[in-house]
């Protein structure tokens, strides 16, 4: 069985290389601890195992290691520095005395714990036939979407867009952003050019969304309508759009919490 209490207490000892005063290492640090809550009430409503619950909470605690070293390498998290995931891969995994070893004594979750989090911010999961793998694959990505709601309803608008909400919300809304939303499909960063895009994006990330009682929690927690009500809205077009957006991801929302079994 996985010691989790080992694993947490290694990370802390990882922590204690950073300055945790730092803003942007201190709301890693908060996320990775509300991912690791999420990934275990996802896990604790599907009825996973033990030992599930165990690796759920352990590829939760280390998905953003590769995050860490962006903030200490670059002092960013934007993409073009680092793919973060793929890197925390390399740090775990890809040396002569794996670093992996130091959580989790065994080696033989390592192809979950390497999948889970290498896909955790990928536009899409992918084609993984092995059932296990794709479950963690997924539930990883769930619980960290269910952190992103939390961090989007408290966090400094000017941390997350760079511009206050009046100002996002005064701006256009791209025609193929827009088009991604109503076809239920996440939104590409490439496509992304007005910070109403960005705040768009973070809507569409309910379309990735993959067992129902992540839904649940979504509906429980009225994310939509919150997220959404955060901006005001003074475009016209822009105020039309996103009421349309809401009607559509809070049927998506009902529609996955009431009709759908667990994907």
């Amino acid at each position: 069985m996985i010691d989790i209490k080992r694993a947490h207490a290694e990370f802390e000892h990882y922590l204690d290389g950073f300055d945790r005063d730092n803003e942007k290492i201190k709301l890693k640090i908060v996320h990775t601890n509300e991912v690791v809550r999420c990934a275990g009430e996802i896990a604790k409503r599907m009825n996973l195992s033990q030992e599930d619950r165990m690796l759920a909470e352990v590829i939760a605690l280390l998905h953003d290691v590769g995050r860490f070293e962006q903030v200490r390498k670059y002092d960013s998290f934007e993409p073009a520095t680092m793919d973060h995931a793929h890197f925390g891969v390399e740090l775990l995994f890809e040396s002569d005395d794996p670093w992996i070893r130091s959580f989790v004594a065994s080696d033989q979750w390592d192809d979950i714990i390497r999948e889970a989090i290498g896909r955790h911010s990928d536009y899409s999961v992918g084609c993984i036939e092995d059932e296990r793998i794709l479950l963690h694959a997924k539930l990883i990505r769930d619980a960290d979407k269910l952190d992103n709601c939390r961090v989007k309803l408290v966090d400094d608008m000017k941390v997350l867009v760079g511009m206050d909400a009046e100002e996002v919300g005064a701006q256009p809304v791209t025609d193929i952003v827009f088009q991604a939303c109503m076809d239920h499909k996440s939104v590409r960063s490439a496509d992304r050019i007005t910070k109403m895009d960005y705040w768009i994006s973070y809507v569409a990330y309910f379309f990735d969304i993959n067992f129902r009682e992540t839904f649940q929690i979504i509906k429980e927690n009225d994310f939509v309508n919150r997220i959404i009500d955060r901006i005001p809205y003074s475009n016209p077009d822009t105020r039309e759009k996103m009421e349309r957006i809401r009607q559509m991801v809070n049927k998506y929302i009902e529609m996955n919490t009431s009709d759908l079994q667990s994907i």
